[in-house]
């Protein structure tokens, strides 16, 4: 860090000051998952039922992501672990201020997936693992993304010619390809209102 950088972090409001006045814990949902496992579907599903239960929530989706504050990465290992070091970044900010941060990435690697937590701060981190085989979500297709690499026209596509590490302890497993959004999506919302529910 520049020396001439001097952090005014310890002078600001703090996250439990932010969650009193909210009335919630916050905490950023990390979910984990091949593409078309059902991450966002579920990550906004589950941000709706919050909403409607008055929390205030925030979801970082990698797509949009990818268009915005990441729009200058590739696919490439070193493009991947930035995506997700600024993606971390920006939801650190957010569970800061007390609120509900709902992430939904690939994170392919547990190397990815420790670094976010790094960044979070392992307090504030509860990984979800969007359990589907690539198979599944080969068949689903929902983007056409699994056609195009098997015609080889996407390099490093996760779960095919780019590892995926299944999450070995994760706060939830939701299995995707076994049971439906309703019944993950509740399933979730279950364990997330445990913790965020302030006594």
């Amino acid at each position: 860090m520049s020396k001439n950088i001097f952090s005014i972090k310890h002078t600001l409001l703090q996250k439990a000051d932010k969650e009193k006045l909210l009335g919630q814990k916050g905490i950023v949902l990390w979910m984990s998952g091949l593409s078309g496992s059902g991450k966002s579907t579920i990550a906004r599903a589950l941000e709706n039922d919050l909403f409607d239960k008055g929390f205030l929530t925030k979801l970082l989706d990698g797509d949009n992501l990818r268009t915005g504050v990441n729009n200058n990465l590739d696919f490439s290992e070193a493009g991947r672990m930035e995506n997700i070091r600024r993606a971390a970044e920006v939801a650190k900010l957010f569970v800061e201020n007390g609120e509900i941060v709902i992430c939904s990435l690939i994170s392919p690697t547990v190397e990815i997936r420790e670094l976010a937590k790094s960044i979070i701060g392992a307090e504030n981190y509860y990984e979800v693992y969007i359990n589907a085989s690539f198979e599944e979500c080969a068949k689903r297709d929902v983007k056409g993304l699994y056609k195009k690499a098997l015609n080889g026209e996407i390099p490093n596509f996760t779960g095919l010619n780019a590892p995926f590490d299944a999450p070995s302890n994760p706060f939830v497993e939701l299995k995707t390809g076994e049971e439906d959004l309703e019944t993950s999506k509740n399933k979730l919302l279950a364990k997330v209102l445990e913790v965020v529910t302030l006594k």
